[in-house]
């Protein structure tokens, strides 16, 4: 259990350190801010399409080998950008990252494996720390390679940092690693038709309950994505700040996240229950994003991304917890997913949206359809939140 929380973590350090340069990297070729923040939305686009066939792969041939494959794919996406030499090189990389992102769902997958029903949670905030302490780490690292002044950023050397990271991660799952899953549980899994899982997604979906999680989780989603795909923008014309400042933001917000969902999350959802807390995080979110562009001051910016992070990393544990007390045992591995996709598609749109409001109609606009947004999905979940069953007894 270890060994693939050292893997994942590895591996999300690698990933952390390219977030803050992606946005000056885009610049440097020339791009606008609604083409910039396409280097995210064309990630997510690519793993979104992939993602059920990577889990179509690992279902039928093991977890281990889609981990190693796509390990090393992600290392070679990351020399590729430190050799890229214009934007569309950056988008190639970029789309190449996305297919090859398969590694993070058969790491999921694996744990699910090699847990019982009673350490299951145990093994799935494992993983859930190595994110946090990956995108703390990995953001910082990149800041410091790649230098605070944006006239003369360093992108090859976090670049190839980056890629040694995945190479690491690729060695240890390659020596350590033992396939997870048994053949005999393999062909129980492929010989299930595409009918049965058809029919149970349709009947999953049919509830206005879990659509309505589905929903609020794709926007809430949709609009985090926005603020962190235009952050950099907006900091660089409002204080000109580069990659180092931006790293530093970012490592401070994942900080936040870590500590609201190490020690926040738990107790106020057995005291108030998952629905208070999406409603309670959806209003930080909110009034954080609208904080942000009256944000004169480093003082200001750090409380209005306290708030911010506070209020996602409240609602976005809440919506998976209370998708997953919404239907049977049975169906949550097919809910999860969904959940995941809609996450995805939010990270597909959310970028885009905000990159083109960015473009044509200011800096400080995306924060403010990020804010208007998060009040429009507070009062469509007051709506509709409490009018659905909470657990699901279907068979």
């Amino acid at each position: 259990m270890f060994i693939l929380f050292l893997i994942v973590f590895i591996n999300l350090v690698g990933f952390g350190i390219i977030i803050p340069l992606l946005p000056f990297y885009g610049e440097h070729y020339g791009a606008s801010p609604d083409q910039v923040t396409l280097l995210m939305a064309i990630y997510s686009l690519a793993q979104f399409i992939t993602a059920p066939v990577w889990g179509r792969i690992s279902d039928k041939y093991g977890r281990r080998p889609v981990l190693l494959f796509s390990l090393a794919g992600t290392a070679v996406a990351y020399v590729w950008l430190a050799l890229a030499s214009d934007l569309t090189s950056l988008y190639l990389v970029r789309a190449w990252g996305g297919l090859m992102a398969g590694s993070i769902a058969a790491a999921f997958a694996y744990m699910a494996d090699i847990t019982s029903e009673t350490n299951r949670a145990k093994g799935m905030g494992l993983l859930g720390a190595a994110f946090g302490l990956g995108f703390i780490a990995g953001p910082a690292i990149g800041g410091l390679l790649a230098g605070s002044d944006p006239s003369v950023t360093n992108f090859a050397i976090p670049s190839y940092v980056a890629a040694t990271f995945s190479g690491i991660a690729l060695l240890l799952a390659g020596f350590i690693l033992r396939e997870s899953l048994a053949p005999d549980i393999r062909a129980t899994i492929v010989a299930k038709s595409r009918k049965e899982r058809w029919l149970q997604f349709t009947h999953t979906m049919s509830r206005s309950d879990i659509r309505t999680t589905i929903i609020l989780t794709f926007m809430s989603v949709l609009v985090f994505a926005g603020l962190e795909s235009t952050f950099a923008l907006w900091s660089g014309r409002t204080f000109g700040w580069g990659v180092a400042q931006n790293g530093y933001v970012f490592a401070y917000t994942g900080i936040i996240s870590a500590l609201v969902q190490g020690a926040l999350v738990g107790p106020m959802s057995r005291k108030w229950g998952e629905t208070y807390l999406v409603k309670h995080g959806f209003v930080a979110l909110g009034i954080g994003l609208l904080i942000i562009p009256f944000s004169n001051n480093l003082a200001m910016l750090l409380i209005a991304m306290a708030v911010v992070a506070y209020g996602f990393s409240l609602s976005s544990p809440a919506l998976a917890s209370q998708l997953s007390l919404q239907v049977s045992e049975r169906e949550q591995g097919a809910i999860q997913g969904i959940g995941r996709s809609a996450s995805t598609l939010g990270r597909v749109l959310g970028p885009a949206g905000a990159g083109y409001i960015f473009a044509f109609a200011g800096k400080d606009w995306p924060f403010y359809a990020g804010a208007a947004l998060m009040a429009l999905i507070l009062l469509f979940s007051l709506a509709v939140g409490d009018k659905a069953p909470k657990v699901s007894k279907s068979p």
